[in-house]
């Protein structure tokens, strides 16, 4: 009887065994299976909370994608480094691809998914004022971004929309780098600043500023960031860029049902250094100014708005056709 037992036991042993590597076994194959991407970032913020969603949900991973994230500031330097092949994607202002198809590059960059549709930033005042009017910036200096970035621009064309003229009634300082813009105000250099969360919070909690108004919700419905790739690489991987677009796409529609604090407890490892309830404040937020669109499918009018602002901040002539940058399936 013990023989029996024994020999049972040492059975399921052997089945335990052999289960456990066919598991480990498929678990390798489905890793291997994985398609790697690589996608330059332009900004770490929570204006892209779609995108952290899709990442840290797997909706990535269910489409047979891993992506590894590299943080590479400014929009320019996306594209640089999309364009040499060092990424496969780019993640930054849709103007980054106007100014690659005007440059005369062959294999140039054709935006693909939109991943938000406001600008992101919010105007921060040194001093507290309320009922704020943009005509407080009048003989005022704003930090404002890099000369042809969308938030820079964004301003400009708000200005202009109200009758201000953002080169003799306001010194827009675009001297001041993307990634330094806050540390900068902090340091005394301006009464104004145009920032993204969360960085706008912990200056307004520091006591070093007040959020007084938000760029996107006076800029109107625009591209404003979104995901670019080569001509080339879009027209040979095709199956994965639509696989991306899937991605992303499950994270647009989680942001738009799911709660504030839901949607913070998901990406909070993506901030680390901001509490659950600063970070739930911010995605409050961007909500409340509608940041981001229902899908990642361009409409030509809000296409053809980016190129207004591009045009009217003296970084564009003339308007690039839709059909040529836009890629549709």
């Amino acid at each position: 009887m013990k023989k029996i037992i024994t020999f049972i036991i040492c059975g399921l042993i052997v089945l335990f065994i052999a289960f456990s590597v066919l598991i480990n076994g498929n678990t390798k194959k489905e890793s291997k299976e994985l398609k790697k991407i690589k996608v330059a970032e332009v900004a770490h913020t929570v204006f892209y909370a779609p995108w952290y969603v899709a990442i840290e949900k797997g909706f990535f991973e269910d489409e047979g994608l891993d992506v590894e994230v590299i943080l590479t500031p400014g929009a320019d330097k996306v594209t640089a480094a999309v364009l040499s092949k060092d990424v496969d994607i780019g993640f930054s202002g849709s103007e980054a691809t106007i100014y690659v198809y005007n440059g005369g590059e062959k294999d140039y960059l054709k935006t693909f998914a939109q991943a938000t549709q406001k600008d992101g930033s919010f105007i921060v005042s040194r001093n507290k004022i309320n009922n704020f009017k943009l005509e407080d910036l009048k003989g005022k200096t704003i930090i404002g971004g890099r000369a042809g970035g969308m938030p820079e621009m964004t301003l400009e064309w708000i200005l202009k929309e109200n009758n201000i003229d953002p080169k003799k009634d306001i010194n827009i300082d675009t001297s001041v780098a993307f990634a330094a813009m806050g540390s900068s105000f902090i340091g005394g250099n301006g009464d104004f600043v145009s920032l993204f969360e969360p960085t706008a919070l912990q200056i307004e909690k520091e006591g070093y500023g007040y959020v007084v108004a938000s760029l996107g919700e006076l800029g109107g419905v625009v591209p404003y960031t979104s995901f670019s790739a080569r001509k080339s690489y879009i027209k040979n991987n095709k199956k994965t860029i639509e696989k991306f677009k899937k991605a992303l796409q499950k994270g647009l529609d989680y942001v738009e049902n799911e709660s504030d604090e839901q949607i913070a407890k998901d990406i909070l490892k993506q901030f680390p250094d901001t509490s659950l309830n600063d970070l739930t404040k911010v995605i409050k937020r961007y909500k409340s100014i509608e940041a981001w669109p229902k899908t990642t499918e361009f409409k030509e009018d809000s296409w053809n708005h980016l190129q207004d602002i591009m045009i009217e901040a003296g970084q564009l002539e003339t308007k690039v056709p839709y059909k040529e940058l836009i890629y549709e399936k």
